[in-house]
C-alpha cells in the first residue's frame, strides 16, 4: 500500500507568503496581505509576464473542462482550486453539462472559507479542505463521497499545483494514486510551469518562493520541472492528442493567438484512464 506523509494543519499566518493569494494579487484580486504582495512585486521584478501567464492558465482550464465535458465527464476533483475567480470548474462544466458536479480541494484554511462561501451549493458542489500530499484524506472524504461516484468516469484535475510539490518521487505518487483511484473512462489533467523556455528566470523565481515561505514541504527546488519532466508524471498514461504541449497551444479556441512559450512558460495536457 502506498504511504504518504502525515501533515500538520496548515494554518493561517498572514505575515507568510501564500501561493493561492500571490495568484490572486497578478490577477487583480483583493484577497491578499503585504507579505503576499512583497512575494509577488519580487517575482514580478523576474518574470513581468506573470499576470498573462495567470490570464492564460485560466483560459487553458477552461478548455480543458470543455473537452472533458464533451467526452462525457459530470464528475471533476479539482485539487488546489485556490481562491474563487470567474470561471470557476463548476461554472464551466454546468454550461455544458447542467448537473455536473465537482468537488474542490484546497488546504489553505483561507481559500477554502471563501470558497465554501462562493461555490458551495450542496448539490453539485463542494469544497473540502485537505492536502494533495495526502490523496487518500481527499478520496476517502466524505463530501467527496457523497457526490462522487468513483466507480463511474473522473477528472482529477491537478492544474498548475504540482509546482508546489518540490519532490519529485511524491508528485508521481500523488498523481498515480488519483490515477488508481478513478474507473476507467476518466482522465487526469495536469499543468504546470517549466523551465524549459527561460531556466535562468523560473530559477531565480523558485528561490523567491521558497525563500519566502510560499512554498512548503521538506525538500527544496532550485529549478522548476521541466517539459519532459511533466510528461512523465503522467505515468505512461495515453494522452489526448497534442499531448503535453505549451498551454496557449493546446486544443486553441477558433482565432486564438499562440503566444511565444517565453513569453507563456506553462504545459499542460490529458490523459484518459483505460480499462
Amino acid at each position: 500500500m502506498t504511504t504518504f506523509p502525515r501533515l500538520e494543519p496548515l494554518g493561517f499566518d498572514p505575515t507568510i507568503p501564500n501561493k493561492a493569494r500571490i495568484y490572486d494579487y497578478f490577477v487583480g484580486g483583493k484577497d491578499n496581505f503585504a507579505a503576499d504582495r512583497e512575494a509577488a512585486r519580487r517575482a514580478l521584478e523576474i518574470a513581468p509576464e506573470l499576470p498573462m501567464m495567470c490570464r492564460e492558465a485560466r483560459r487553458f482550464l477552461g478548455r480543458v473542462v470543455r473537452y472533458l465535458a464533451a467526452q462525457g465527464v459530470r464528475q471533476y476533483i479539482d485539487i488546489g482550486c485556490g481562491l474563487p475567480t470567474q470561471g470557476n470548474v463548476h461554472e464551466i462544466a454546468q454550461a455544458a453539462a447542467p448537473g455536473s458536479r465537482v468537488v474542490y480541494v484546497d488546504n489553505d484554511p483561507v481559500v477554502v472559507a471563501h470558497a465554501r462561501a462562493l461555490l458551495d451549493d450542496g448539490e453539485h458542489t463542494a469544497v473540502i479542505e485537505a492536502d494533495m500530499r495526502t490523496p487518500d484524506q481527499i478520496l476517502g472524504h466524505p463530501r467527496l463521497r457523497d457526490l462522487i461516484d468513483l466507480d463511474q468516469p473522473v477528472a482529477v484535475l491537478l492544474l498548475f499545483t504540482l509546482v508546489f510539490i518540490p519532490e519529485d518521487e511524491l508528485a508521481s505518487r500523488i498523481v498515480a494514486r488519483f490515477r488508481d483511484a478513478i474507473a476507467p473512462g476518466g482522465y487526469v489533467a495536469i499543468g504546470d510551469s517549466v523551465s524549459d523556455p527561460r531556466p535562468k528566470a523560473t530559477a531565480e523565481l523558485a528561490d523567491v518562493y521558497q525563500s519566502s515561505g510560499a512554498v512548503s514541504g521538506h525538500a527544496h527546488r532550485h529549478q522548476l520541472r521541466t517539459k519532459a519532466d511533466i510528461e512523465r508524471l503522467f505515468g505512461g498514461m495515453p494522452l489526448v492528442a497534442p499531448g503535453v504541449t505549451y498551454i496557449s497551444q493546446w486544443r486553441p479556441d477558433a482565432g486564438q493567438h499562440i503566444l511565444d512559450p517565453r513569453a507563456v512558460w506553462s504545459v499542460g495536457g490529458i490523459a484518459r484512464k483505460e480499462a
